[in-house]
């Protein structure tokens, strides 16, 4: 697979990279993080390649990753049209102020004019509600995202870190109103965080939205540098410097097998742990941040893994994950109505009676 090898983004025309470069780590305004320098040399690393999807946020850097990229694009030959450029609202700006932030008109609109002129742009590709705002009516944000979409200064849009009720709520709406849909879902999904897979990848599915995964590397646990041996020795991160004896010996397993089968490929644990979220059904892009060329690159040998049956079946074992009601009440029923109806002979009922004995294990 290569960065060229674009996938359209749920329900819509835009192709997207399979690999899509995160810039929350662009700039240094947290206490950490990329210099404008080196960001600037991970973009031209990534479009180079062929990448074509950059995603940033409002908030990230405290809006200096968006700078940084408007500056980028700028200062560079590479043209505006043929990249796919998202950003975010939701996350407040200015503190103090009740009105900055969250999915309301008033926000929306502040949010995008001020993502435009950091950015540099006349329009971003695909304009992402950031998390589900509880205090406003969903009419009132996709009646404004309609609104944002005619203007011409949003192409598309996307939700991000959202209940499924309330993606499906929104989706139903703007089918009956004839406005813009949500084309793509982001949510955090890896080996060590499975359980959208109860509710919200279903969801995706029949509502026809292109899954892009963030945090595929959980912070970095699934990088390659925490492991056994280490244990208790101060890692570099995000955040400075984290020690590793939170981590449990469930999460070390998974991370001794990431190494077995990164060794039997010739690769890395993080490429194969991206490797196994790229496949999942559902996957449109994954979004991969990198502080540094280091970090980037390795992130980008994802690529060329290529995981068989018997290799995914042993990370999907390892990392089985619990999911909430209604699932394994639906799951196991399914299997209790399957061993009732196979004791009924010559029935012709379409659903099989339910034996008293055969519910014990149900309720």
């Amino acid at each position: 697979m290569k960065l060229t090898d674009y996938k359209t983004l749920g329900k819509s025309g835009l192709r997207v990279s399979p690999l899509s470069l995160g810039t929350m780590t662009f700039g240094e305004d947290w206490g950490w993080g990329s210099s404008p320098e080196t960001a600037s040399a991970l973009i031209s690393r990534y479009t180079e390649l062929g990448g074509n999807a950059i995603d940033t946020a409002n908030v990230y850097t405290k809006g200096h990753s968006e700078k940084i990229i408007g500056e980028h694009l700028k200062k560079t030959a590479l043209r505006r049209d043929s990249l796919v450029i998202s950003s975010k609202f939701f996350c407040n700006m200015y503190p103090g102020d009740p009105n900055a932030g969250g999915t309301s008109r008033k926000a929306i609109i502040e949010s995008l004019e001020n993502s435009l002129r950091r950015l540099q742009t006349d329009y971003i590709d695909v304009y992402w509600m950031h998390a589900f705002d509880p205090f406003t009516p969903i009419e009132e944000t996709m009646s404004a995202l309609n609104d944002v979409v005619r203007s011409g200064k949003v192409r598309y849009i996307g939700v991000s870190d959202t209940p499924a009720w309330k993606v499906a709520q929104a989706q139903m709406i703007t089918e009956f109103r004839g406005w813009p849909s949500f084309i793509g879902l982001q949510l955090e999904y890896s080996l060590l965080e499975r359980t959208i897979e109860g509710e919200l990848l279903p969801m995706a599915e029949e509502l026809g939205l292109g899954v892009m995964p963030w945090s595929p590397l959980k912070e970095g646990i699934l990088s390659g540098k925490y492991t056994r041996s280490n244990q208790g020795e101060a890692q570099s991160g995000r955040n400075g410097s984290r020690l590793n004896l939170e981590l449990s010996d469930h999460t070390y397993g998974i991370i001794d097998q990431l190494h077995v089968l990164a060794e039997a490929k010739e690769s890395s644990p993080a490429a194969i742990a991206l490797a196994w979220v790229m496949g999942r059904a559902g996957v449109t892009s994954t979004i991969v941040g990198a502080r540094t060329m280091g970090q980037l690159n390795q992130n980008l040998q994802a690529l060329s893994v290529v995981l068989n049956t018997e290799d995914v079946a042993s990370l999907d074992r390892l990392t089985e994950p619990v999911l909430s009601f209604p699932i394994p009440f639906l799951r196991d029923g399914a299997r209790h109505m399957a061993q009732a109806g196979a004791n009924i002979n010559n029935r012709s009922s379409v659903v099989p009676d339910l034996l008293p004995e055969d519910l014990d294990d149900v309720y």
